[in-house]
């Protein structure tokens, strides 16, 4: 079983919210994957982004940056 780790997920109100992330993110070298919405929360459309919990910060003014839309952000073991 794969050891859970601390994890920053952002969670989208759409599958295009989230497919434009994915694309953003992979253009700009930015760390991270598309994953199912963990258990423990609860999201519009079923996919999420998760990435190291220490980049927090970067990667809200990345969203900013790039007009990306997103429901929440929160760090969870996953």
């Amino acid at each position: 079983m794969r050891q859970k780790e601390l994890k920053l997920v952002i969670t989208f109100h759409t599958t295009a919210e989230a497919i434009a992330m994915e694309k953003a993110c992979k253009e700009n070298q930015v760390s991270g994957r598309l994953i199912p919405v963990p258990r423990q929360i609860s999201s519009g459309c079923g996919l999420s982004w998760a990435m190291p919990a220490k980049e927090e910060d970067s990667i809200k003014q990345f969203m900013i940056d790039h007009t990306l839309q997103w429901e929440s952000v929160g760090t969870y073991m996953i």
